[in-house]
Order: C-alpha cells, then structure tokens, then sequence
C-alpha cells in the first residue's frame, strides 16, 4: 500500500479493502507505521510506541470485525490495554501498568481496530492545549507553531496529519470537539452514558466521556456503534439507538429546526472569523432546506460554567487524596505542574454543601437547555472562541496563573456547556481561517439524539466536503 493510498482511505475504506484482501492489515500497518515516523517528529502526537505489539497481532492476518485490520491509537488518559501504562502525561501515574483491557478497550479490539501507539495529552487532562511537562508540546499539522488543542491534542494532530484516519479521543469539557476544530476534522462528544467508562465512575461528576475524533462523519458512527454498550452498575447508561448509527449516515434528516448563536457563552466574543463561520453554516443549512433562526441561550450558562470549576476541581482533589493514601504519603507541589497543583488545592478547600451547590446549578442549565430543544432539533455555536492559538500563549511566559482563566475562556467558551448538560455535540470542519487555519462549527442536539448529528452532518460533508483538505506538513 503506497503512502497516498493509505492518506486517501477513511477507516471503513481501509476496512473494506482488508476485507476484500486488496490489501493485507500488515501492509496497512506498515504504512500507518511509516507514516507516523514521518510526521511524529514535528508533531510529537504519540509518546508511547506500540508497533512491535501491533506487529504481532496482525502477524497471523486481519483481526475479524467491522473495522478489522485498521490502525489505531489510544489516548493517554482513561482506557487501559493490558500490559501498557495509562500515564496521563502526569509523574504520578507514570508506573500504571494495566493488568487487563478496560471494557472500551476490549470493544475496540474486538471490532479488530490495531493499537500500536498511545496519544498525548495535557496533565491529566486539564487544559485545552496538549503542551504537558511529562512529553512536551504537540504541535498543529496545520501550523506547527500553533496548538493542536487539547486534551485529545495528540489524537487530533496525527489524525490531521494522516497517521490513522481516526483516533481515540475523550472530552470532560470540550476536549474532543477543541482539537477537532483546531486540526480540521470532524469531532463527536456523544451524550452523557452513550459510551461506559467502567470501571472508572462517572468521571468529573458526568462531565467526562470518551469517543473519538475522525476524518470523516461514517467513521465516527461506526465508532459509537463498536463502544456504545453499557456496563453493569454504571451510573448513566442509555437505551440503545433506535438503528446502528452508521445507517443515520446518508440517511435524509428532514427539515430541521435550527437556531443559531454568535454569543460566546463563557467570554464577551468571538473572534470575527469564528462568528462568520456560524453564520456561514447557519446559511448552508438554510440552503438545504432547514428552518434557522438566531437562537438566545438561556442566561442559566454564565452560573453553570462558574459552578463546573468546582465539580472538576473536587474531583481531581479526590483523586489526588486516593494516590496519596494508596502510597501512605502527601503530594508534593514538585510533582505535578503549577495550574494542576493549583486545581489540586482548590479542590482540597471545597466543602461537600458547596459541591452538591454547584451540581444543582449544572443541571438546573442542563433542564434549561432541554427545555430549548423542545422547540430546536440543532444549535448551532462557534465551536472556538478564535482559531488555534501560537504554543505557549495560553499559559503566558513566564507562566501567567491570574490572566489564565480569561484566556482559557477566550479561546474556548461554547464547548463545556454541553458536557454540563449531557447533550451530544459535535464540530464540524466548514470553515477556515484567513491564515490557513481550520475553524470548526458546533452542532448540539437534544439529550441521546446522535442520530440527527450524524444524519445532518453527513448532509453537510456532502454539501461542502472537507476530506480533500489536507495540511501540507
């Protein structure tokens, strides 16, 4: 398999050609290999290679499944794969090596997807840019001196850069659909229960959720439809979809109702080209015969994104105290970075009234928001609050912790109130800037609707593609 028949094919694409034995999933992996060594240098996506592991599995053929035989990557955060660390680019976990495949795991494996690397990450998972202290910034295909995002940054940027046609990803507050819209791919965070993270809990109060980042809409519903089962004793599980997800893709969504905003829910505005992309959607969806209208988010956001940095503050208190009294010692303030351990002891000073405060005014918005949809199928938002931002900008030089929260608003402010509320949303690559950067545009429906996400963003993929922009690295 050549290098460009291997950037021209979607997931589903290289699966139908092992399928057909067009192709052998060893030939496709050594191109998937020979393309991360290629581009992993300037990007510095994968910080755990994995390939000699990938060698052996496919030694015997292609794994059986839907998507058997198709390279993969794991992010460095959540999932475990049995016999590899899950370091979340922090020192503190830096020896976790899993003992078994976590059930997410083992549905990726099982529909024969090839892991043979690992993604980075910021420190656990915290920022919006992938620039952690553990591995080092990972750098945008688009740009190499702008972020990738984050916290699926690595994801994104090999993603973006042709090194699989998708990737594992997770989002506690935009952290797949920001590196989405910052490297130009199509990013879905699914509904609150969609995907099981068992055997962890909920993670950050039901903020976070694991799914994936794609270069096309059918490889990302084939995805849900691999990992979308529940575990025994989740706390938030779904029924499953009405049909597999996959069949939404193609399939004619109907005339929408469709309300637009401009607003950045947690900054005083856009950035022109951001705002112009919205607009820019809102006419396409016009133009394919959906009812849009500008649309007023409901004020109740201001108070709930305020009320999450408690809830993600606590829940990093508490599992920093679990490693501190599983190793019987306290955590250092030299062994995790500054705006981590400053996470860390605010969380450490927020009582349990205070926390149980904050839940309730998340999920009065989330009541809010449904009660919107009761008259919109889509909202459409600026995914970002401006185009990718130069590396280093968001933590200042030298680091810059009281301006912090006013840039890190600035440059993400429509993604975190989506994971409040619970509801799907995704960012859809249809814009770029004038400087070459992508701009993605957000489409948020009800609670558990997927399907029509998929169904109007596979009509847009149509209407206005993107699979043939590519970064020229």
């Amino acid at each position: 398999m050549t290098r460009d028949e291997y950037l021209s094919c979607d997931a589903v694409g290289l699966a139908g050609l092992i399928a057909a034995r067009k192709v052998s999933a060893a030939e496709v992996l050594e191109a998937a290999i020979a393309r991360l060594a290629e581009v992993n240098p300037k990007l510095n996506a994968v910080t755990l290679d994995l390939s000699e592991r990938a060698r052996r599995q496919v030694a015997g053929g292609a794994p059986s499944g839907p998507l058997g035989g198709v390279p993969f990557l794991l992010k460095d955060l959540g999932p475990q794969l049995a016999g590899t660390p899950t370091t979340a680019s922090c020192r503190l976990y830096e020896g976790d090596v899993a003992a078994a495949d976590t059930p997410l795991t083992a549905a990726y494996q099982k529909a024969g997807l090839v892991i043979f690397g690992k993604t980075n990450t910021p420190e656990i998972g915290l920022e919006p840019i992938t620039e952690p202290a553990m591995f080092g910034p990972t750098r945008n295909p688009w740009d190499l001196t702008r972020t990738s995002g984050g916290s699926s940054g690595g994801a994104a940027a090999a993603t973006a850069a042709g090194v699989v046609p998708a990737a594992h990803a997770s989002d506690g507050g935009g952290s797949i659909r920001i590196p989405a819209s910052a490297c130009g791919l199509f990013g879905l965070k699914p509904s609150r229960g969609r995907i099981s993270s068992a055997p962890r809990d909920e993670g950050w109060g039901g903020f976070s959720c694991h799914h994936a980042v794609s270069r096309s809409v059918r490889d990302s519903a084939v995805l849900l439809d691999i990992a979308c089962a529940p575990e025994p004793g989740d706390p938030y599980w779904l029924d499953p979809p009405a049909r597999p997800f996959a069949e939404e893709v193609g399939r004619a969504p109907g005339a929408l109702r469709i309300a637009f905003s401009t607003a950045a829910m947690a900054s005083d505005r856009l950035d022109p080209e951001c705002a112009e992309a919205v607009l820019s959607a809102a006419r396409l969806c016009e133009s394919l015969g959906h009812t849009v209208e500008e649309g007023a988010i409901p004020d109740s956001v201001r108070g709930a994104i305020a009320a999450a940095g408690v809830v993600v503050s606590s829940s990093v208190a508490a599992d920093f105290d679990a490693i501190a009294a599983r190793r019987g010692r306290p955590i250092g303030e030299d062994e995790v970075e500054p705006l981590t351990w400053s996470t860390y002891q605010r969380g450490r000073a927020i009582d349990a009234s205070t926390y149980l405060k904050a839940l309730r005014i998340t999920h009065a918005f989330g009541r809010d928001m449904a009660a919107f949809h009761q008259r919109y199928d889509v909202l459409i938002t600026s995914t970002l609050g401006k185009p990718a931002i130069p590396i280093g900008a968001l933590h200042g030089e030298p680091l810059d912790q009281q301006g912090y929260a006013g840039r890190l608003f600035a440059f993400m402010p429509n993604t975190q109130a989506f994971n409040l509320t619970g509801q799907p949303a995704a960012s859809i690559p249809l814009s770029m800037s004038a400087g070459g950067l992508p701009i993605g545009v957000q489409f948020a429906a009800r609670q558990a609707d997927e399907a029509v996400l998929f169904r109007l963003a596979a009509q847009l993929e149509q209407a206005q593609p993107w699979a043939g922009r590519r970064p020229a690295l």
